[in-house]
Formats: structure tokens, sequence, C-alpha cells
């Protein structure tokens, strides 16, 4: 299989999905290489973050701007600009924005999830608000994604 070369834009429009505060930017799709990962930036709004979920895909997390709580299998714990998390396939997770302005991050899923379908999905599930686990879960089932619970809340508080 041949691997192009790719050139990323920084003018691309964001896929939103405002009931978790998200813009997402696809910056390196699966097909570049050959399904081995994608590469996505994400943008979280104040206090904004994805509801507690897990899936086969490992994830590593560069955080650019900001801070935030994340939450992985029960345990929480701070990162903020310059950090880097890693989160093994399987576990669950969540994070949140605990900071007054925008935080921005990085985010390597490997193998790769066709991230452009998936958030565009997800948007479209999310359109009137966030939806109850159930309504999420009907939809995680056609990407083995199972989602746990509620948004991590900056009031959790890290793991003494």
């Amino acid at each position: 299989m041949h691997l192009s070369f790719l050139h990323s834009r920084g003018d691309e429009p964001p896929i939103r999905i405002p009931a978790i505060g998200l813009d997402l930017f696809v910056r390196l799709p699966p097909a570049q290489s050959g399904g081995a990962f994608c590469f996505i930036e994400t943008i979280n709004a104040p206090g904004a973050g994805p509801p507690r979920h897990r899936h086969r895909e490992a994830e590593i997390f560069r955080v650019l701007e900001g801070r935030y709580l994340y939450e992985i299998d029960g345990r929480r714990f701070f990162a903020e600009a310059g950090d880097v998390v890693s989160i093994p396939g399987g576990a669950a997770h969540g994070f949140v924005n605990v900071t007054g302005a925008p935080a921005r991050q990085y985010i390597l899923m490997t193998p790769a999830l066709d991230a452009a379908a998936f958030f565009t999905e997800l948007a479209g599930v999310m359109h009137g608000g966030l939806p109850d686990t159930a309504a999420l879960n009907a939809f995680g089932a056609r990407w083995q994604v199972e989602f746990l619970g509620p948004p991590v809340r900056a009031a959790d508080g890290p793991t003494p």
C-alpha cells in the first residue's frame, strides 16, 4: 500500500458539537496512515468535556493550551499545557477543561478511528443537547464505543 503525503491546513472548519463544548479538527485522517492511526485537534469550551466512555482505540493526548482534569479508570489528575496523557484501549475515561477559557489538545488515536464520520454523526445525535446514556450507547454500538455516564466535572477534583 502506498501512503501519500498530507498537508493539513489550519483554516479548515471544525466539526462542532455544542452540547459538549467541542470544536474538532481531523488533522490526519485514517487513510493517510493505512488505518494505523489518526490525529485530531480539539478545542474544549470552559467547563466542557465528553461523557465518560471507553473504546478499543488507545489515545495519546498532548495538552497545548489550558488545563484539564482527566479521569482514567476512576483515577483523576490534572494535565496542563505541555503534558502528555496516554490512555490504553479499553480504559474508561473522560476529561474536562477546568479553566475559564477554551483549552486545546492534540490527540493521536491508534488504531485509527474515522474521526470525521464519528464526530459528525455524534454531532447529529447531540443536536438537541446531551442525550441519555442509552441513546448514546445506541449510537456508540456502531462504533464500538461504550458511553459510561455523564462528563467529568471540574468539581470532581483529582484522586487523593
